[in-house]
């Protein structure tokens, strides 16, 4: 497959291994906002960072990403950087969207906007970092309906392009019909089978001799005669369309004399419509629309420069999710992405780095929660409730001589244990923590941390001996193998043989 090369590429595939783990601690601006039992979390912090950290807790269980980063325009925000040089702005997406690969489920999709400036190349790295055969659209999203005279050619739309973990695993949803879609169903001639409307009775033609048999006349209830206009022929054989006249499903104009049109019922028809690649302003709203928005939300504010409307992404997530999955944006801007999860019944994720998160995401999100009534809020019958976390990025795992932090707990090191010897994600559980961190493919993974057993000596507790081993015995036992991370080992090796254990020493056995 042909692969995109520029300065710095091979550094780019390794960036994501050299980030390092970092804990995440309650915000200084707040930890809980409303019910934070909705699990919905707000990070402040690098993404990249962040999602390396968020991902022990998180890994394969995001079932949409959506994302707009930046577009590298050369023109200047002030909200964030949308100036880098091509190799840079390439180097700064790839290894955040490997990172991001790991988060979805198997049926999983990412949504990215992008425009003309690196959509093409976005699509290539994307190929990479997802797989080719992962790829669902491009899609053409009318950001804006009025035209830039002064432009040699005027910009009308982004791109969207959509990838899945799984080609073969994803399944998107029907969009619901709008009032147009509806507004063609019809009933002029009082079927008792409901409102219809009808297509064509012919269709084209691509082997004229091999369908010489469907063209024929057929006699209108006029007395006329109708054939299928050239290079056309009609959808069944004389004695289909004698079933379909006798049902009723023919359809010949108020006086009888228009050639036959199919009639389709909206009670037989599928329950929604096939997602097209061409979303209109009507359809998807505007950046102007989300202008509004954000200025109804926050007056006294300067708006963002290219914000997305509310309806973008209700669109998104009415295509990629059903209620209660997790929706995930590493670049949230100005928070709509997590506010329009939030108002759909939707879990969200949503990482931010600027003084913004506080400033824009925490306020709009707060809003969200009492109620706000703009953007998608009527059309979703949306009354406020729910709520999330707010974190910041903390200390590392592991100091600068490789030694556990000190600011590093239980739980931090406990789910970077999990997740690297099982490649899942550790099941909070409620309650005081336990050495046993958990039983995989019958193996027992126990951690002896921070005092876990209640002894706050620095030598006792987190040293595995003969007395720890039976306080393990007696309260949280696995009779299968078991693999004890802890400070150091007491036992020797016929007795860890005996008990089917695998010492491991932290932190040099913790893996990296």
């Amino acid at each position: 497959m042909p692969t995109l090369d520029w300065l710095n590429r091979d550094a780019a595939f390794r960036a994501a291994d050299r980030v390092p783990t970092r804990v995440l601690r309650p915000h200084a601006a707040g930890a809980e906002f409303g019910d934070p039992s909705d699990g919905n979390l707000l990070v402040q912090g690098d993404n990249l960072e962040a999602l390396k950290a968020l991902l022990p807790f998180y890994r394969g269980q995001v079932k949409c990403i959506f994302i707009d980063p930046p577009y590298n325009t050369k023109s200047a925000f002030e909200h964030y950087d949308d100036n880098l040089e091509h190799s840079q702005w390439l180097t700064m997406m790839l290894p955040r969207l490997q990172l991001l690969r790991e988060f979805l489920r198997e049926d999983g999709s990412i949504w990215v906007t992008i425009d003309d400036n690196e959509g093409h190349y976005l699509k290539v790295l994307m190929d990479e970092a997802f797989g080719r055969a992962n790829f669902v659209a491009t899609i053409a999203w009318q950001k804006v309906f009025a035209k830039k005279n002064k432009a040699q050619i005027s910009g009308s739309h982004d791109h969207l392009l959509v990838f899945t973990r799984s080609a073969q695993a994803w399944q998107r949803n029907l969009l619901p019909r709008d009032d147009a879609d509806l507004r063609a169903y019809k009933n002029p001639d009082n079927d008792p089978r409901g409102l219809w409307q009808s297509v064509a009775y012919s269709v084209q033609s691509e082997d004229a001799e091999k369908r010489r048999a469907y063209r024929y006349a057929i006699e209108l209830p006029s007395g006329e005669n109708a054939s299928p206009p050239p290079g056309r022929h009609w959808n069944g054989l004389p004695p289909r369309t004698a079933e379909l006249r006798i049902d009723h499903r023919l359809w010949f104009g108020k006086d009888g004399s228009s050639p036959p049109r199919l009639k389709l019922f909206l009670s037989e028809v599928q329950d929604g419509i096939v997602p097209d690649t061409w979303w209109t302003h009507e359809q998807a709203g505007t950046n102007q629309d989300s202008k509004k928005e954000m200025v109804q939300l926050f007056p006294d504010v300067e708006p963002f420069g290219t914000p997305k409307p509310e309806q973008l992404i209700r669109r998104i997530l009415s295509i990629a999710t059903n209620g209660n999955d997790i929706v995930l944006d590493s670049f949230l801007g100005s928070g709509t992405a997590a506010a329009v999860a939030q108002k759909m019944g939707r879990r969200w994720i949503g990482i931010e780095m600027g003084e913004h998160a506080v400033t824009h995401c925490l306020p709009r999100l707060q809003k969200v929660v009492e109620g706000d009534q703009g953007g998608i809020s009527e059309a979703v019958g949306w009354k406020g409730g729910g709520g999330f976390r707010f974190v910041a990025l903390g200390a590392p795992l592991f100091d600068a001589e490789g030694d556990i932090h000190a600011d590093v707990r239980f739980a931090d090191l406990a789910a970077f244990i999990w997740m690297r010897e099982t490649g899942s994600t550790l099941e909070a559980r409620a309650g005081a923590a336990t050495p046993l961190i958990g039983v995989h493919e019958d193996t027992a993974l126990y951690l002896l941390f921070n005092g876990v057993l209640g002894d706050r000596r620095p030598a006792s507790g987190n040293v595995l001996t003969g007395a720890v081993l039976d306080a393990l015995r007696a309260f949280c036992w696995h009779d299968g193998p078991k693999i004890i991370y802890g400070e150091a080992c007491r036992l020797g090796p016929a007795r860890l043989d005996a008990e089917g254990i695998v010492f491991r020493q932290l932190p040099y056995a913790v893996p990296r």
